[in-house]
């Protein structure tokens, strides 16, 4: 059994680590997902109040509340898989969260991109939800330092650089659910 955690500033490529996985039969728990299904019971609309939501889950239930509510989902999936990932962890209490439910099982990946590339592809994803402009990027990045974002990616057992091409991304990738974080450590561009 192996839980992998996923952590990385905006359009950094976790999404897309998420997909390959997807696409090799790997489960994915989006945390992200958590606080959209929340938005909706709120009766918000995930796509302008996700931040806010994030924000008040944590004050309402503590700073790793959106880990414990992935918890069971992760458990639900472990039961049948051997390989779990986690996408989009946001701080360094998430990480004690899953390191204290999995131990040794739990692996933590940095997906890291310059601020200029991120930018580049968030603007080329053209969705409803995504930072367009550099101001409106930045805020959302400084939101997630905030959460503690850098101390989880300082703390990771492994870092993807994801800054050449989509193919060989997603060999790391591929080479990560194979071989496991050791090999993909040994990895450069």
């Amino acid at each position: 059994m192996r839980v992998i955690g996923t952590v990385g500033l905006p359009g950094s490529g976790k999404g897309e680590l998420a997909e390959v996985a997807q696409e090799a039969g790997i489960p994915v728990v989006t945390m992200g997902d958590i606080i959209r299904e929340e938005c909706r019971n709120r009766g918000l609309d995930p796509a302008t109040d996700h931040g806010k939501i994030a924000k008040a889950l944590r004050e309402e239930e503590g700073d790793d509340a959106i880990a414990a509510r992935s918890l069971p989902v992760i458990e639900d999936y472990l039961e049948s898989n051997d390989v779990v990932v986690v996408d989009g962890l946001r701080s360094g209490v998430e990480l004690d969260r899953f390191t204290e439910a999995f131990g040794d099982d739990f692996v933590l990946v940095s997906v890291e991109a310059p601020f200029e590339l991120r930018a580049d592809r968030l603007g080329d994803r053209g969705r409803d939800d995504s930072d367009t402009d550099v101001e409106s990027l930045k805020k959302r990045e400084e939101r997630e330092l905030d959460f503690g974002m850098g101390e989880a990616m300082d703390r990771a057992d492994v870092v993807i650089e994801n800054t050449g091409t989509l193919e060989a991304y997603h060999e790391k990738i591929t080479l990560l659910f194979e071989d496991g974080p050791e090999a993909v450590a040994e990895v450069t561009e």
